[in-house]
């Protein structure tokens, strides 16, 4: 019964100094870098187009929803940077069928909702990378242009 209660001490001590030294860094990553990709065009396609933060577009003709996305991706065996544009690509992904389900053909005003931290950027967007998992959060009008 000492050698179970033992083990069992030593079981609950490595699992409290793995969560010690868990982590969950969020950075910044450059938007047109992660859209500049092949990969990206042959997730997202053209027939939706984004427009993050302040960017100007075409006038606004019809208004459908704000929307929001939150994925997250396996992030063994890649870089942060690796795994935070992948998962924005499937993010933008979840917009852009969010948009043609609607008969949109642009989603605007899209912004990083990490955690439910609000921020804005034209140039970058934010994920969080932990010990295993990457995430991306973003939300966005979806919209007609003219």
């Amino acid at each position: 019964m000492k050698t179970f209660i033992s083990t069992l001490g030593a079981v609950a001590l490595s699992l409290c100094a793995l969560e010690a030294s868990a982590r969950n860094d969020i950075e910044d990553y450059s938007i047109a870098d992660a859209l500049a990709s092949e990969q990206a065009k042959n997730i997202l396609g053209d027939n939706i187009k984004f427009y993050f933060g302040n960017q100007s577009h075409g006038e606004v003709v019809k208004v459908f929803s704000e929307y929001s996305s939150n994925r997250k991706t396996n992030g063994a065996n890649k870089s942060d940077k690796e795994a935070c544009e992948w998962v924005f690509l499937s993010t933008l992904k979840a917009l852009r069928d969010k948009a043609e389900s609607v008969g949109a053909n642009a989603v605007v005003n899209i912004r990083s909702n990490y955690k439910n931290n609000l921020s804005t950027s034209d140039t970058t967007f934010k994920c969080g990378s932990g010990m295993l998992m990457s995430g991306v959060a973003l939300v966005g009008d979806v919209v007609t242009l003219k």
